[in-house]
C-alpha cells in the first residue's frame, strides 16, 4: 500500500470534497480518498503509488488545482 498526500487549490465546501473524492478514487488501485477541506489535503492510499499526472488529470476533471504533491 502506498499513501500520499496531495495540495489541492479551490476547494471550499463539502461539493468540493466529494467531486475531488469521486474523481481520484475512480483511478485503477485507488482504496481510499480523504479530503481535509480546511488544509486543502487530499490523502490517497493506493495499492502502489500514483503517477503524479494522473491524479493531476483527475483533480482538472473535478475542476480544481493540483499544487503539490
Amino acid at each position: 500500500m502506498a499513501t500520499t498526500t496531495y495540495q489541492v487549490q479551490g476547494m471550499t465546501c463539502g461539493h468540493c470534497a466529494n467531486s475531488v473524492s469521486s474523481e481520484v478514487g475512480a483511478i485503477p488501485g485507488v482504496s481510499d480518498v480523504q479530503v481535509d477541506l480546511a488544509s486543502g489535503q487530499v490523502t490517497v492510499t493506493s495499492s502502489s503509488p500514483l503517477d503524479t499526472d494522473t491524479v493531476r488529470a483527475a483533480v482538472d476533471e473535478a475542476g480544481y488545482d493540483l499544487v503539490g504533491a
